[in-house]
């Protein structure tokens, strides 16, 4: 398996990602994307914009669909009024659990502690540790001799349980070895700390102007429920997708960028009829699934995993996880990709009405100084009502909800590869090669001119400027041509076209192919076009 430590370094090596502040020092949940990580990034969510809403035809039934819909778009702000997360429930119940050491003065969240219980010396403790994967145990065993003061010869005398489990498995905090602590019980009972960032509006900086950064897109969408039906012609099933930062305040964000304190979503609110919303949650879950196995992701090391009953949200009808084996998470461990949930009529109710649970009971509503609800909805109609059979109904919701910066590392850690390949004199080398798809791929294609003579300079250039009009491509004129090959290669450019002796006699090009390195000669005039061939073969279907 990949070893982490290589993705991250060339990702800072190629300029894929950077991290925030780093030269004082960085901040720890933010990250910068360099020049071929923005046009990645990028890359991923133009591919979800354009097969999700773009290139969607609503007057056809997509295979698996129960009817026909439409998809629309918005851009809503990040800073919404501070009502719309008292209603949907963010602003009392979006919480993590931490607990803090009182030795090393640092803070965890509880359920991402891992650590694994020891028996030495007649004395039992769960020993956690913060290392990565591959290198767990390691440190865990390095910690317990220390604690239990005994030499690396004597760690045959340690008696491990099977395997690591998380901290909140653990019921007395006071037979835990903290990560960075030399003594037992320094973790303090798990509390809740909300994730929300929070803000002022304006010049006041007290309460009265108090607002928040989004920790989803997803409210934005439906706060402009009637807005959308009003401005435009669709109807009941659509789907209204949004692509956007949000934040969340992590307690401790780690793996890269997988769990970062600024993120980007890509999410869909798809709106229906309450008696079809089962099979459009069926219809959703296989779709996104399928999305990601087009663009290059290993079908073995994705699954779609449905949500116990104990795990569900408390709106929730049915939840499914899109996850990937990502290489930085144990064996047989898998990570979030993306999230299906049906989602009832919750949201809509809840922004009409002010209620965390109409299935259940309305929220214990705090009230102010003249009895009414502070918590209350808009009191704005947001139901729907079908014209062909004026029936009025609150729609039910299925979110399919991606997120665009795990996508983006998804994609990486699956395109790594070691291999070899010739150099110029023909004798295999090793090589680091991304195998990204090319429709997702940063630089689509780089041109070289053989040498730096001979006029294969000036017709490598006018290649370029021809590419330039529809693709990020790359021009390199320095080094042997085996070593820009390389440089290529680790950059994940799918093709590169060379101008050679040849080219002047006949105005022909040789374009090599990144993944299988064969090597095809094509006229100057046909470059454009067999380039954009190449890359529109690799992946649309707009009814995936």
């Amino acid at each position: 398996m990949m070893q982490m430590e290589k993705l991250v370094s060339l990702c800072k090596r190629r300029g894929y990602l950077f991290q925030s502040s780093e030269i004082y020092g960085g901040l720890n949940g933010f990250w910068d994307y360099g020049p071929l990580g923005v046009e990645l990034k990028r890359n991923v969510k133009e591919a979800w914009w354009q097969d999700m809403v773009t290139r969607h035809n609503e007057l056809a039934v997509p295979p698996g669909a129960p009817a026909a819909f439409e998809m629309v778009g918005l851009d809503c702000t990040i800073i919404m009024h501070p009502q719309v997360w008292k209603c949907s429930g963010h602003y009392d119940l979006f919480h993590d659990y931490m607990v803090d050491c009182k030795a090393s003065k640092r803070r965890y969240r509880h359920d991402q502690l891992r650590g694994r219980w020891v028996e030495a010396k007649g004395k039992r403790i769960f020993v956690t540790t913060l290392a990565e994967a591959d290198s767990e145990h390691e440190d865990a065993q390095r910690r317990a001799l220390k604690f239990f003061d005994m030499r690396g010869k004597d760690a045959g005398q340690l008696t491990w349980d099977a395997k690591f489990q998380s901290l909140s498995s653990v019921t007395d905090l006071s037979q835990v070895l903290a990560p960075e602590a030399n003594e037992l019980g320094t973790l303090t009972e798990p509390r809740e700390f909300n994730l929300m960032f929070k803000t002022y509006v304006g010049a006041l900086s007290g309460e009265e102007g108090a607002a928040f950064l989004r920790p989803e897109t997803a409210q934005g969408i439906f706060v402009n429920f009637k807005n959308v039906l009003d401005s435009t012609r669709v109807g009941i099933p659509f789907g209204v997708a949004q692509v956007g930062k949000s934040f969340r305040n992590e307690i401790t964000p780690r793996n890269f960028t997988f769990r970062s304190r600024e993120f980007e979503q890509m999410e869909i609110e798809f709106f229906c009829h309450p008696n079809q919303s089962r099979q459009w949650y069926e219809y959703w879950r296989q779709r996104r699934l399928k999305w990601y196995t087009q663009l290059g992701l290993d079908g073995q090391r994705l699954r779609l995993r449905e949500h116990a009953q104990d795990e569900l949200s408390h709106y929730s009808c049915g939840t499914a996880d899109i996850e990937y084996a990502f290489p930085f998470l144990p064996e047989g461990e898998y990570g979030e990709l993306e999230g299906i949930a049906h989602r009832g009529d919750f949201d809509l109710r809840s922004h009409m009405e002010g209620k965390l649970d109409p299935r259940k009971r309305p929220l214990e509503l705090e009230v102010d100084e003249n009895g009414q609800p502070k918590w209350r909805g808009s009191g704005k109609d947001l139901t729907y009502r079908d014209e062909q059979t004026n029936e009025r109904f609150t729609p039910h919701v299925i979110e399919p909800s991606a997120g665009a910066d795990r996508a983006t590392l998804a994609f990486l850690c699956e395109a790594y590869d070691e291999d070899e390949a010739p150099d110029d004199s023909g004798k295999m080398q090793s090589r680091v090669v991304l195998r990204l798809n090319p429709r997702i791929a940063p630089v689509k294609a780089a041109v070289f001119p053989l040498v730096k003579k001979d006029g294969m300079p000036e017709v490598a250039k006018e290649i370029y400027g021809a590419l330039k009009q529809k693709f990020n491509v790359f021009y390199d004129e320095k080094a042997a041509v085996g070593r820009r090959y390389r440089r290529q290669d680790e950059a994940g450019t799918p093709y590169c076209i060379t101008v050679d002796g040849q080219s002047l006699q006949d105005k022909t090009v040789t374009i090599r192919d990144r993944d299988t390195l064969q090597q095809s000669r094509v006229k100057i005039d046909d470059v454009v076009h067999e380039i954009e061939q190449r890359i529109n073969s690799c992946g649309y279907n707009k009814h995936q």
